[in-house]
């Protein structure tokens, strides 16, 4: 590895290359503008990442000759440019995001990444975010490094020896950090409902956010809970400390929390630091169906933008606006359902902050269909639980109207009778 600065690593970036962006909080913020600097002399770069923590300035509108941002999953910083039309999204499953390397169907030229320090051995960590970037780099032409003591050592497979890397820029920066927000009087309710529905002993995933955060909340009574997840926040740390998660029931990784990305304060990365109870793997294997059904009892949460009467879950977009993405939400879906006495599960509030229903007769034009209505089991909302599963399409109208705001249930009624001729 050849220490340079930042400046000095990114000219190994040019013209046409494809380039990969390290994930969320673990996103290296000093290459990353270093790169953007240099858009006078480059043109047509394609840069690929999931989401990403901290500024973008490669999707301004001026550097559109530039750069060209193909994203796997929507965040905040690029979703205006996408909108607009300079930059793109490739609808993708979580775990299948490291198969276009894997495979050769995406040719990176560059990884540009994150990690820890070398240790006494010449390993450094990707630390808080192994995910697609594991994959990034073993298939990647040359790997740039920001290395950075800050970012947490963790255990999995995120270990990468120095001699791996080409290039290597020594900074000392804060990462990302995702403060919790106060829960609503709704979110809690919503978070009880949902806690109604785990078992002690179930392996839980779910990601960040209130929702996740309010379900969590609502579990210090549960015992034996294992956590299998894409992702994690600070919302898991109280439960770990206290007992209630320990792991000790899952088939697979038992004792050990496994996830594959992380995002939160630096409490959390404090938690996450050399702690060997915690392996973050590649969401190749985290998120395949296959591995996530070998634990019993696995309940999935996720959220939605809205569910219409028949159990179809847009949970990407609203309307043709791309919002955010696919990512894991069917590989875990499908995992939970498969699992022995496992429980799917859709969360949202019943209306938006407009008090528009979140519970429609259908999806607005150019939504997308991330969980379909074959894979729906249970809808959650402050108003409840609606159990989908096995169910025909008037059953199903019916148990969501349930779960709806009072407010909208009569006009629901009124468009389910018209589609379904009764009920």
């Amino acid at each position: 590895m050849k220490i340079v600065s930042s400046e000095e690593a990114v000219k190994q970036i040019q013209s046409k290359s494809n380039v990969y962006i390290h994930t969320a909080a673990a996103a290296p913020l000093k290459l990353i503008q270093a790169m953007t600097d240099r858009h006078e002399e480059l043109r047509e770069v394609n840069i690929y990442h999931l989401h990403t923590e901290g500024p973008a300035p490669y999707v301004q509108p001026e550097y559109k000759n530039s750069f060209n941002t193909k994203a796997f999953f929507v965040g905040s910083n690029v979703r205006k440019a996408i909108i607009e039309g300079y930059a793109d999204y490739i609808p993708i499953f979580l775990s299948e995001v490291p198969h276009l390397f894997n495979r050769g169907i995406i040719q990176l030229n560059v990884a540009m990444i994150s990690v820890s320090p070398p240790d006494k051995h010449g390993f450094c960590s990707l630390g808080v975010s192994v995910d697609a970037s594991r994959a990034a780099v073993n298939n990647a032409k040359t790997v740039i490094a920001q290395i950075n003591p800050n970012m947490p050592r963790t255990h999995g497979d995120g270990i990468i020896h120095e001699s791996e890397i080409d290039f290597g820029s020594e900074v000392k920066d804060s990462l990302p950090e995702h403060q919790p927000a106060d829960l609503t009087d709704i979110e809690l309710q919503i978070g009880k409902n949902c806690a109604e529905l785990i078992e002690d002993g179930a392996v839980l995933q779910m990601g960040i956010g209130s929702i996740p955060d309010a379900v969590l909340a609502s579990l210090k009574n549960h015992k034996n809970l294992g956590v299998h997840t894409e992702m994690f926040s600070d919302g898991l740390i109280d439960l770990v400390e206290s007992g209630v998660i320990n792991n000790s029931k899952k088939k697979i990784h038992p004792n050990r929390i496994v996830s594959s990305f992380a995002v939160g304060t630096r409490k959390l990365y404090d938690f996450m630091d050399d702690n060997p109870n915690l392996a973050m793997l590649d969401c190749a294997y985290v998120n395949d169906t296959a591995v996530i059904r070998r634990n019993h009892k696995v309940t999935a949460v996720n959220s939605a933008i809205e569910v219409d009467l028949t159990g179809q879950v847009c949970a990407d977009s609203i309307g043709t606006i791309q919002y955010s993405g696919v990512g894991g939400q069917m590989d875990f879906i499908r995992g939970a359902s498969l699992s022995k006495g496992g429980k799917p599960i859709i969360a949202l509030p019943s209306t938006t902050r407009k008090g528009i229903s979140r519970i429609v007769p259908f999806l607005k034009e150019g939504a997308g269909v991330v969980t379909t209505r074959a894979h729906v089991h249970y809808v959650v909302t402050e108003f409840g639980a609606a159990d989908l599963y096995g169910k025909g399409l008037k059953e199903r109208a019916i148990e969501l109207i349930k779960v709806a705001h009072p407010d909208h249930r009569e006009e629901l009624n009124k468009r389910a009778h018209e589609r379904f001729k009764s009920l």
